[in-house]
């Protein structure tokens, strides 16, 4: 996939564990370490926003994306 979550590389610069930024944004551990690993399809903008304000950044610093022409491809379900 693309696009690429980079929650642990804020985590480290901000000097943080992920089980305290999960509990001041109200998730679960094991929903952290989903997001942290890409094992997610999603994420809501309130649970982006709050990761952002604990966090002091932006979206563009948690996520990353890969160039891929094949991202506009219909896919066959």
């Amino acid at each position: 996939m693309p696009v690429r979550v980079t929650l642990d590389v804020m985590l480290a610069r901000r000097k943080m564990r992920a089980r305290d930024v999960a509990e001041k944004i109200g998730l679960s551990e094991t929903q952290l370490s989903l997001l942290r690993t890409g094992k997610v399809r999603g994420v809501r903008f309130d649970t982006m926003s709050k990761l952002c304000l604990v966090l002091d950044c932006a979206p563009g610093d948690i996520l990353d994306y890969d160039r891929d022409e094949l991202d506009l491809k219909v896919k066959d379900d």
